[in-house]
């Protein structure tokens, strides 16, 4: 599965769209901007407000200037997605014909976020998964003769890091509880996986709660998701909903909100995080 090279990464959409927005909000067309800044013509403010390839960082510095933005923190952020944007990682390079387009954005982006917020009803959370588990997982669901099981277990692993670095992501994992007590690889894989929920649950910045089965509605029904927190604006935020065949980012800010309000929804309605624990606990006591 080789790596797309080319279209726009998540963080160069999101810079694009808030320039746009600014650039709007300024009353300004393309054509009033193309006069008023030496260098910068209508096509490649267009590509640039598409999110068509990279944006330096004196482009921004000069258009939000123009605009008359005062926002000091926005000016910040927007200049760190223009350092960044086209920046697909550094550990992840050399495995760049494994990775996709899509994974390539999930991987930078956990780099550089703050806090994850998930919910997933059919399985453990990629973040929290033992190198067994995941390879069962991605071997199920390739739907791709071609695609190196290892390499991505690799990386799957690899991307764990972000837990336990310097200044760690914060992760909120909802779990349905069929994920708890499927037989994904059989009783080791799955006792082995559990017991790595449990390790993890009691480390500060990861927070893991059970969706009971027999729960009554509630708002995981609708698939599961992901939400991406980042230090510098909340309105920079984004959310994954992954597919079969595709993934699709949420970038709007209101749309972003809904899906953070529907996760708030969700994790109140989970078991709470002792309930939680006792559960994942008696289910690998139960298959050890």
């Amino acid at each position: 599965m080789a790596a797309a090279a080319a279209g726009p990464t998540v963080r160069r959409r999101q810079l694009g769209a808030e320039l746009r927005r600014r650039r709007e909000e300024a009353g300004l067309s393309h054509d009033e901007v193309a006069e008023a800044l030496t260098g910068m013509s209508q096509p490649k403010l267009s590509r640039i407000e598409n999110g068509r390839g990279a944006t330096k960082v004196d482009d921004v510095k000069k258009l939000l200037a123009l605009y008359k933005c005062e926002d000091t923190d926005l000016v910040s952020a927007l200049v760190d997605l223009a350092k960044n944007g086209a920046h697909r990682g550094m550990w992840w390079q050399s495995y760049g014909a494994h990775i996709g387009q899509a994974l390539g954005d999930l991987i930078s982006l956990e780099a550089g976020a703050a806090s994850v917020r998930t919910y997933e009803g059919a399985f453990i959370p990629g973040l929290l998964q033992t190198p067994a588990y995941a390879r069962e997982i991605i071997k199920k669901l390739s739907m791709r003769p071609d695609v190196n099981i290892e390499a991505l277990v690799d990386v799957r692993m690899a991307r764990q890091s972000a837990l336990t670095r310097a200044e760690p992501l914060t992760l909120w994992a909802v779990i349905h509880e069929a994920a708890i007590r499927s037989g994904v690889g059989g009783s080791k894989v799955m006792a082995e996986q559990l017991a790595r929920l449990v390790d993890r649950a009691s480390q500060p910045n990861i927070t893991i709660q059970v969706m009971p089965i027999g729960a009554p509605a509630h708002h995981g029904m609708g698939g599961a998701f992901t939400i991406l927190g980042f230090p510098q604006r909340q309105d920079l935020d984004v959310a994954l909903v992954e597919g079969t065949l595709s993934n699709f980012w949420v970038e709007d800010a209101a749309d972003v909100e809904q899906y953070a309000a529907k996760f708030d929804a969700i994790r109140a309605d989970a078991l709470g995080l002792d309930d939680s624990l006792a559960i994942i606990t008696e289910q690998r006591d139960n298959i050890t």
